[in-house]
């Protein structure tokens, strides 16, 4: 049985046409978005993070917030950008963000996309060690946290002041949060990495890595590898995997002039020096994008799709959407609906 949910970009823009005019506009409309998504039975609310963008950056804040206005949606992350965090202080952040959720966060973490910022993650102040790149040192850093997260002793006690010797854990802790740790992968090769490791897959809009098959076909076999890689670690579960896909129902005039034309196949181009792959957007009537995603190879793989909003129309535009998608595209995907819960009474 399949799960969905949406993602938010949280874009934001004091622009003609825009309802989300201002971070607060977007943060506030992010948490109406979720309680609007909760009643119409959807799976989960996740949001992207970026930094020094007009976008959502501090995303705990924000998912406890939703956590709060809500009792049964997922509450998620799609992705932290590892190079940017302190694994330890993300872990205290992460744990109690889960237990206000009442254990429903599903934290998906990456090394981050290409930004327009040069060496944002210094400007923080976190340089990878001499020899590693910026992927590595995500990677080091995401290790880090899956052990703090997991009850590690990562400090010591100091005897002059409690008068015994001893390994401190980060604390809170929250019971079964490891178990919902994402890793968003662009690799095949990174795919199988989070495997071993032990984190659930986000299968990434852009695949870095072009072999002339379509983007469903792809991003397949990238979910067949991770898998494998998952049977060959013999871990004691079963992984969540995820993909995201760009849905655009058309319903209405004005959903025409605002996504009529939209380019409907795969695009290919060099980004940061590597042939690349992006997925296609899913514009135009809502049978026909349920046919079209049905047929979909890495949906019929994945156990949970997300679907981005344009978040910019606003929260009444957006849950159009969604209820578009819920009554006539996600069943056709082997989808049933979570029983609703109404607003004020959770």
């Amino acid at each position: 049985m399949k799960k969905i949910g949406f993602l938010s970009f949280g874009h934001w823009r004091d622009a003609p046409g825009s309802r989300t005019r201002s971070a607060a506009d977007a943060l506030l409309q992010t948490i109406e978005l979720a309680q609007a998504a909760e009643e119409l039975g959807v799976d989960g609310a996740f949001v992207r993070v970026h930094h020094f963008e007009r976008q959502l950056a501090s995303p705990f804040p924000l998912l406890a917030a939703i956590a709060a206005r809500t009792s049964r949606i997922e509450l998620g992350t799609g992705v932290i950008d590892m190079r940017y965090e302190n694994p330890l202080h993300l872990a205290e952040e992460a744990a109690a963000t889960d237990l206000i959720s009442g254990g429903r966060l599903q934290l998906g973490l990456s090394r981050g996309s290409p930004e327009t910022v040069l060496r944002g993650a210094e400007v923080f102040g976190y340089r990878p060690a001499e020899g590693e790149t910026a992927a590595d040192a995500a990677r080091r850093k995401t290790e880090v946290f899956l052990a703090a997260i997991d009850g590690a002793r990562v400090a010591r006690t100091d005897p002059a002041r409690t008068g015994v010797s001893g390994g401190l854990a980060i604390q809170p802790q929250s019971p079964g949060l490891r178990d919902r740790v994402w890793w968003g992968s662009g690799t095949r090769a990174t795919a199988g990495w989070a495997a071993r490791a032990g984190m659930n897959l986000q299968s990434s809009t852009l695949l870095s890595e072009d072999t002339g098959v379509p983007f469903d076909r792809l991003q397949a076999e990238q979910i067949e590898l991770f898998r494998q890689a998952w049977r060959e670690q013999g871990h004691d579960r079963e992984p969540r995997v995820s993909v995201s896909r760009s849905v655009l129902p058309i319903t209405e005039e004005i959903d025409r002039r605002h996504f009529g034309g939209r380019p409907d196949e795969d695009q290919v181009g060099l980004l940061e020096g590597v042939r690349s792959r992006f997925g296609r957007t899913y514009a135009g009537e809502p049978d026909r994008i349920a046919e079209e995603l049905a047929a979909d190879a890495a949906v019929r793989a994945a156990d949970t799709v997300l679907f981005t909003v344009p978040n910019q129309l606003g929260v009444a535009y957006n849950a159009r959407i969604l209820e578009t998608i819920t009554r006539h595209i996600a069943p056709a995907l082997g989808w049933a609906a979570a029983e609703p819960v109404a607003r004020g009474k959770p």
